[in-house]
């Protein structure tokens, strides 16, 4: 596999492992903690996204600017708990090959929305949907496809408009889709400021943008059908799903070699390069996760918690009771106690990077803010956690090292490991 950058803390750890193990946990138990903390991230995520439901209802029923907040709000909250499932995503086919159904991104919104053509455009050599307006639209034909979108149903979304044409940009469904419907665009570049959408975009008695019985029949839509998405995925970590039985199968080697997969490429390629490296390099807010929200700065935590949550196993639930159990830092320490104290080190180092991010935003400074060209200290920021990512993920490497384990490269990406190439 690709050989990321040791830190001397690692190296020293490796010196000696077998000198300092630990009792060997029993696989199978590391594996049920590791379901268990999956069906409970996910439980959460349904729980939050029917509050986020009702919100939604509130809103759409009564289209007041208390309302739209309270829904905004709930949006945040909601993705809380989501974040933190992310670290199931790699190493988990079954999680992958849903994942973007419910968190695709980027979105070219004018695929949903009006948009302001003046900072979007009014086309795309890659997309021609770009522009199709779905709320505006009811029936609209691109390269002799016509989709009828006279009701904009969850069946609609999903199955004639999410990524049509084969274009991943074309997002219909997920939480990027209902924050957008929920803020509208963020035009305030790396200025201060999220997305302004008035709350009349959903009245249809003061109607502002066009269309809001369409426009609230789309959020709608979008709303039930995340529930409905997160309602398979708690299905597929409860007991007897097919999630919970892949990881479970080989506890001994199939099972740490997910966890590890997950812990490596949401650290390395995944966060630390195609969510923040190429979006700094590019000092694009663009490239920010939340970027209608402005809420890219808890979104990028939260995946950090959730991987801690994984490796310690212990996840804090949103109602503060605890899912905790035998750990991969459980079978780590059996082979090394000081690689495992080296590891939980490196994820510690992240952390505090991820929560100095945080107070930035929380200061005034919001992520798009910090992605400027020409905020050195905002930069600054952002590069310490991308730093301590990377280091994060070569100490998952040593992992793989020292446990034997038989997996593929962690997830790459080319703001990392060919930076001119995102020039071109």
């Amino acid at each position: 596999m690709r050989r990321l950058s040791v830190t001397a803390a690692v190296a020293v750890a490796l010196i000696a492992p077998s000198a300092v193990a630990q009792a060997q946990p029993d696989p199978a138990a590391v594996m049920t903690t590791y379901a268990d903390i999956a069906h409970a991230m996910y439980a959460d995520s349904l729980a939050t996204a029917r509050i986020l439901d009702t919100a939604i209802g509130t809103l759409v029923s009564t289209p007041t600017e208390a309302n739209l907040a309270a829904a905004r709000q709930a949006w945040i909250e909601a993705r809380v708990p989501y974040q933190q499932t992310e670290v199931y995503r790699f190493g988990n086919p079954i999680v992958d090959d849903w994942e973007g159904r419910v968190n695709a991104w980027p979105l070219d919104e004018g695929l949903i929305d009006y948009v302001d053509v003046s900072n979007y455009g009014d086309a795309s050599d890659e997309n021609m949907f770009y522009t199709a307006n779905v709320v505006a639209n009811p029936q609209f034909t691109f390269g002799g496809t016509t989709i009828d979108a006279s009701s904009i149903t969850p069946s609609l979304l999903q199955d004639d408009l999410h990524e049509v044409d084969g274009v991943e940009a074309n997002v219909a469904t997920g939480y990027h889709a209902i924050e957008f419907l929920l803020w509208g665009q963020d035009l305030n570049g790396t200025g201060p400021g999220a997305g302004n959408r008035p709350a009349t975009d959903f009245d249809t008695a003061n109607c502002t943008g066009g269309n809001c019985d369409r426009r609230a029949e789309f959020l709608v839509s979008a709303s039930a059908l995340l529930i409905s998405d997160l309602e398979e995925m708690v299905d597929n970590w409860a007991e007897g799903g097919a999630a919970r039985a892949e990881v479970t199968a080989d506890p001994e080697t199939a099972g740490p070699s997910a966890i590890i997969t997950g812990l490596g490429s949401l650290s390395y390629g995944e966060l630390a390069g195609e969510r923040m490296q190429l979006g700094l390099l590019l000092h694009d807010p663009e490239e920010e996760h939340d970027c209608f929200a402005d809420n890219t700065h808890n979104s990028h935590y939260y995946n950090q918690v959730g991987m801690t949550a994984v490796y310690t196993g212990r996840y804090v639930r949103t109602d503060g009771s605890v899912v905790e159990g035998a750990s991969m830092s459980d079978l780590v320490a059996a082979n090394s106690e000081e690689l495992d104290t080296t590891i939980l080190n490196l994820m510690s180092a992240t952390t505090s990077a991820m929560q100095a991010m945080v107070a930035t935003a929380e200061g005034g400074t919001a992520y798009d803010q910090m992605l400027a060209e020409g905020n050195d200290d905002g930069n600054a920021v952002l590069q310490a956690v991308i730093d301590r990512l990377v280091d994060q993920a070569a100490g998952f490497e040593e992992v793989v090292v020292a446990l034997d384990l038989q997996i593929g490269p962690f997830e790459g990406s080319d703001s990392l490991d060919d930076p001119d190439a995102v020039f071109h």
